[in-house]
């Protein structure tokens, strides 16, 4: 049986730095794409929102229009039974019929004034309501211009970036494949806990990549001499020589 070959510190600090720069390197195209696809996302739900409410303003108008020509249509027939009554009262033939018709008369013209005040109130309201639907045309046309000029920038990056991307995800499984498995285990929950996704990061001028807490001389000739994997006591990241980062390239 052929014996598990045995890395050495270094060996599992280069995978690590290996597979941190290949999804670094990812990374870089996710932050191109930057709010974008969020950006797109929001416009989307933004202008199907206001359809909705441009829908929900026409139907309000179609009723008003209707209520409107109900109205009319009442006045018309007002106006046909004050013509009726009109000239009945030119043959009454007692006081009580006089009356009665009189009172006919005067209830049509208080429903044909009633009918008017309605009218024009609507009429206000059919005006507001076309002042919101005209708003309305204003801000989709607006947004779904903003929505394409969104769109066309994200496909842009896309295309740009999709032969890079499917190559650094096929580079990025190898990679994983390299490295031991508890390594990678830690790796993974370091990387998920910070929004710029470094887990390994160099000692620059003295203090840790990633947090640029100081790390003390003694603590830097540790990390120097590969013999364990070293952690930054401040942000958790692990830790490696400006020497050994550079000496591994994707």
């Amino acid at each position: 049986m052929a014996a598990t070959k045995e890395y050495s510190v270094e060996e599992k600090l280069k995978a690590l730095i290996h597979l941190q720069k290949i999804e670094s390197k990812l990374d870089e195209i996710q932050i191109l794409k930057g709010e974008l696809p969020m950006e797109v996302k929001d416009l989307e739900d933004e202008i199907a929102g206001l359809h909705a409410r441009r829908l929900r303003i026409e139907e309000e108008i179609n009723g008003i229009q209707e209520f409107i020509e109900g109205k009319k249509n009442a006045i018309k027939e007002s106006q046909e039974l004050l013509k009726k009554y009109e000239k009945q009262s030119e043959n009454v033939k007692n006081n009580r019929e006089f009356e009665a018709i009189n009172k006919e008369i005067e209830s049509q013209g208080l429903d044909i004034k009633l009918a008017e005040k309605h009218i024009k109130d609507s009429n206000e309201d059919l005006q507001e309501k076309s002042f919101q639907h005209e708003n309305i045309n204003k801000t989709i046309a607006g947004k779904e211009k903003n929505l394409e000029i969104k769109k066309g920038e994200l496909d842009k990056i896309i295309a740009d970036n999709e032969k890079e991307e499917k190559h650094l995800n096929k580079d990025i499984e190898k990679a994983r494949e390299a490295v031991e498995e508890r390594l990678l285990a830690g790796y993974e929950r370091i990387r998920k806990s910070y929004r710029n996704g470094l887990a390994v990061v160099p000692i620059v001028r003295d203090s840790c990549g990633g947090c640029f807490n100081s790390i003390p001389p003694q603590r830097q000739s540790e990390i120097k001499q590969h013999k364990k994997v070293i952690v930054c006591e401040n942000c958790g990241r692990i830790l490696v020589d400006a020497d050994l980062n550079e000496s591994v390239s994707i």
